[in-house]
């Protein structure tokens, strides 16, 4: 979340992706960093022990909301 923020601030579009249990910690460090509604993408939890098809899977599940993240805003 923090390294989203400080891209954005750049001048630089980003996407930030948490998964589900991190959700309230994203949250307080957008709230942290100033812009408390920051929006971020979720996905499940966990992500570690995942197969490499489970990830591609999850980058599949990723992928709409982080283009609304990069594109939708304006």
């Amino acid at each position: 979340m923090h390294d989203g923020i400080t891209i954005e601030k750049q001048g630089k579009p980003a996407a930030v992706i948490c998964t589900e249990p991190f959700i309230p910690t994203a949250r307080m460090t957008a709230r942290i960093q100033g812009i408390a509604d920051y929006p971020f993408a979720v996905l499940p939890h966990p992500m570690t022990a995942l197969t490499d098809e489970q990830l591609w899977e999850r980058a599949r599940q990723a992928l709409p909301q982080v283009l609304q993240l990069l594109v939708g805003k304006g």
